[in-house]
């Protein structure tokens, strides 16, 4: 019949687990990946807007620079100096001899009827009149001019920088070719992969560097410039093979030119499709991981429901065995009343024998001495009686500590004593190592004794149980602020892990059968928390185990 229950619970058990925990994960995991997607795609607009922008200030710094040369030769040579042949050469050579290369092709100057004058470069223009060009009124009129690219004179397409000075109420230009191939070099460097691309356009869309792919250098681009705002700006576009494919523009030039840079989505979603094929890969594990946890722990709770009935009939034992100890109690306190009784008589006795001793004529008595002695043994073993009682009815009410002057060290060379000949018959060596004049506290002096009987008893048992015949217990005292610190350590074989954080649980003995309670450490724990302390316990299997006491110091009063 149990066999059956069982069965059909731990049928049961797998079924809503596997129904609670697989739905959610197959969730969570869509979730993530389209959230980390869509984060993803944004981190990619970003990078290409960002590397679109760098490349442009880098553009627009290769032209300022360019332009801001060429006003400070028109605003230090006079046009007189430019028209000289001689002068005019020196200027260029000395521009393209500087280390980064200017990248200038030729350079002229034009008088104010478009005449150039003077030039310096490869080709022969001097004699040219460019009062037809369309850049021409667009320097004299704005002071300086960047053209777009064009063929012009030498039909290759080029582009110029010109700047206009005044000489006598007289304009004139001082003109400059820029090397497409330079200029086209610098904005190939922004491609990325092997499917970007970095290239300018103008607001007509014409192309004024050369594609990397699809397109020729002044030809008809297929991207419409009003579709990127001033700026970076990121658009994605999709061809007829439905690639996706991811656009950023920075805006040139006062906004005359365009910086395109593209990247293939493919390339860059290469990422995110290894994450989606490794999250795939995950939740397939946690798939396997899951039924396979669920039917361990299932087998384990069942396993465990079976032990439910030997763990009950173990908890009636140890009821039975708290009534025995109930029972036991109370004839203990019978008993320790009973005894207080004559110890009252006797102590009361020894008190009249000890005012009788005042009489003169017993203070002549040869004797006296060895009176007073007995007498004050008499009252010694009265109160060390009375104590005991008093610690026997502390096993079956909770009591208030009594407040002695202590000394730690002292109660600890006592408590050795006692237990100096059971050491010696074991092999054991006791070892205190006690600081000197820590000072004298207010405590129980006799369940402090009862404490560190207990704590040197039990390493000396633990020592035993081993069969050691090196075995050393090592006691130390300090002082540590407010506190006193007393630990107790032994070399035997420790405390294993699992049993360490219920040594001082009531009946929780690693002792075999007959030799331990489980009570000992349970009524150590509960002396040292009413006398304000705490004791708590380390241990390493194979390598002993220490028990650390702290109590405060609190001063006693005086008498």
């Amino acid at each position: 019949m149990k066999k059956t229950l069982y069965r059909n619970l731990r049928r049961k058990i797998i079924l809503a687990t596997l129904a609670v925990a697989l739905f959610p994960l197959i969730l969570l995991g869509e979730t993530i990946y389209y959230q980390f997607a869509r984060v993803y795609t944004e981190k990619i607009e970003d990078q290409i807007k960002y590397r679109a922008e760098a490349a442009g200030n880098a553009l627009e710094i290769f032209l300022k620079e360019r332009t801001a040369i060429l006003t400070t030769i028109v605003d230090t040579h006079t046009v007189e100096d430019l028209k000289q042949p001689a002068h005019l050469s020196h200027a260029f050579s000395v521009l393209n001899r500087r280390g980064d290369g200017l990248g200038l092709v030729d350079m002229g100057v034009i008088d104010e009827t478009g005449q150039q004058v003077a030039y310096a470069g490869p080709y022969h223009l001097k004699g040219v009149n460019y009062f037809q060009q369309p850049w021409f009124n667009e320097v004299v009129t704005k002071g300086h001019y960047i053209s777009d690219v064009f063929l012009g004179y030498r039909q290759t397409p080029h582009f110029i920088i010109a700047v206009r000075a005044l000489d006598n109420g007289h304009n004139w230009i001082l003109r400059a070719t820029i090397d497409s191939d330079i200029f086209n070099q610098l904005v190939r460097t922004a491609q990325t992969g092997r499917s970007g691309d970095a290239y300018i356009i103008n607001q007509a869309g014409i192309y004024q560097t050369q594609p990397r792919f699809d397109g020729a250098i002044l030809g008809q681009s297929p991207l419409d410039p009003n579709r990127f705002a001033k700026g970076a700006t990121c658009i994605e576009t999709r061809g007829e093979s439905a690639t996706a494919a991811y656009y950023a523009g920075a805006w040139l030039k006062n906004n005359e030119w365009l910086l395109i840079i593209s990247q293939d989505s493919r390339m860059e979603n290469s990422d995110l499709t290894g994450t989606r094929q490794t999250e795939i890969l995950i939740i397939a594990l946690g798939f396997v991981a899951i039924i396979f946890t669920t039917l361990l722990t299932t087998q384990a709770t069942v396993k465990r429901l079976q032990r439910v009935d030997a763990e009950l009939n173990q908890a009636n034992a140890q009821l039975m065995q708290s009534d025995k100890l109930a029972a036991l109690g109370k004839m203990a306190a019978g008993i320790a009343h009973e005894i207080n009784n004559p110890l009252a008589v006797i102590g009361e006795k020894a008190g009249w024998m000890q005012d009788l001793l005042e009489d003169e004529a017993f203070k002549n008595s040869p004797n006296f001495q060895e009176y007073q002695e007995a007498i004050d043994k008499i009252e010694q073993h009265v109160e060390r009686a009375r104590k005991i009682t008093h610690n026997m009815l502390g096993f079956t009410r909770r009591m208030e500590p009594r407040q002695d002057d202590v000394d730690i060290n002292a109660i600890l060379m006592q408590t050795l004593e006692l237990l100096g000949h059971q050491a010696r018959l074991n092999e054991i060596e006791l070892q205190p190592d006690l600081a000197p004049q820590l000072p004298i506290i207010a405590s129980d002096q006799s369940q402090l004794q009862q404490v560190f009987l207990n704590l040197i008893g039990n390493a000396m048992d633990a020592i035993s149980a081993a069969g050691r015949r090196d075995g050393c217990i090592r006691i130390t005292t300090r002082r540590q602020d407010d506190q006193l610190c007393i630990e107790v350590h032994d070399n035997g074989p420790g405390i294993a892990k699992e049993h360490l954080r219920r040594v001082f649980d009531p009946f929780f003995t690693t002792k075999a059968t007959g030799k331990g309670t489980g009570l000992g450490l349970s009524i150590t724990h509960g002396i040292i928390e009413k006398l304000g302390g705490s004791i708590t316990a380390a241990s390493r299997p194979g390598q002993g185990t220490t028990f650390s006491v702290k109590l405060p110091v609190i001063v006693p009063d005086k008498k």
